[in-house]
């Protein structure tokens, strides 16, 4: 481990072995998604220790360079406690002179919906911005489809009804079809060029990180659909999904999530994490998502913080922060 006593940036040899024994099994706090992450930004993926006799507290995050902040990987993550008393207050005082150390300029944590570790009180100097919430989906009812929203329903028999057939696949060993389905499906949108993730990014995912995937195949065996499942249980993520022109309207999408869910009940998860809209956004996706499970949103919460105010302000030509808009504003042009 590196670091002065206290606070320590854990060596990557001994990250997982850590979390493991804190009981922390999620994937993403997992050295293999942090890292697989690191590879969508100029980004080092670190993992923060604070040990104390009545608990531990542990932070995975990026740090971004030129300029230098920190950010939560891709997805949810933030500050999280373990044993009967962690030492939440002593790791905010920890972390604020880690990033004075590091030169980080500013922090943006997304904390984790099912863990549930947003604080009650933003630590000393961050500001916590609410987002619109995420969709969990609980896989031990009996029916899963009965679960769902009437017009989900519909559009997955439909799916069946036009001959559509699933594909599962734990642990697959390449990602081609579904690269394909996924990078056309972004295109379509006209999605933010940051959702054309580079090779190497898929190539880590593969490598590094417990996948599922699930294949909508038209009756001539052509892939219309997929998604992409991670994590360990009892919690399966969502991570990305596509469909082809050929599978709009068609169901190819529903059926897909529907069969996720099925899989991961039969593998021993207990939730299916959709996640929320665009940017934690109230949008049409997050719509979409809760109508496989409908009821109560998770809360969603950010927290920002600026570190290095005089640099902040020369980079943003501004003395004043717009913690509710793009956060931080230095990134709007990246």
């Amino acid at each position: 481990m590196v670091g002065e006593p206290g606070l320590v940036e854990v060596d990557p040899g001994q990250w997982d072995d850590l979390l493991e024994g804190l009981g922390i099994t999620d994937l993403y706090y997992s050295r293999g998604f942090v890292a697989a992450s690191a590879l969508l930004g100029d980004a080092a993926p670190v993992l923060l220790h604070l040990a104390a006799p009545g608990g531990d507290v542990v932070l995975p995050c990026l740090v971004r360079s030129d300029p230098c902040d920190v950010v939560t990987p891709y997805g949810y993550g933030g500050p999280l406690g373990a044993g009967p008393s962690a030492p939440l207050d002593a790791f905010a005082a920890a972390y604020e002179a880690w990033c004075t150390r590091r030169g980080a300029i500013t922090s943006f944590f997304v904390y984790h919906p099912l863990l549930a570790n947003q604080p009650r009180v933003a630590p000393p100097g961050f500001h916590t911005v609410a987002l619109a919430g995420t969709v969990a989906w609980p896989l031990a009812q009996p029916d899963l489809l009965a679960s769902m929203h009437a017009h989900h329903r519909r559009m997955v028999r439909r799916a069946r009804a036009r001959g559509l057939v699933t594909r599962v696949q734990t642990a697959p060993t390449h990602l081609r079809g579904f690269v394909d389905v996924y990078e056309a499906t972004m295109r379509r949108a006209n999605a933010s060029p940051f959702y054309s993730f580079p090779q190497p990014y898929w190539d880590a995912l593969l490598a590094d990180v417990p996948l599922v995937t699930v294949d909508v195949l038209d009756p001539d065996g052509e892939l219309v659909a997929g998604v992409l499942g991670a994590g360990r249980p009892p919690w399966l993520h969502y991570h990305l999904g596509g469909v082809a022109e050929a599978g709009r309207g068609a169901g190819a999408s529903h059926l897909a999530l529907h069969a996720l869910a099925c899989s991961g009940r039969e593998q021993g998860f207990e939730t299916l994490h959709l996640g929320g809209g665009v940017g934690g956004r109230s949008d049409s996706l997050l719509q979409f998502k809760q109508r496989f499970a409908p009821g109560e949103l998770l809360p969603s919460v950010t927290a920002r913080a600026v570190h290095d105010h005089a640099t902040y302000a020369r980079l943003t030509g501004s003395d004043r922060t717009d913690w509710h808009g793009f956060f931080p504003a230095y990134r709007a042009a990246y």
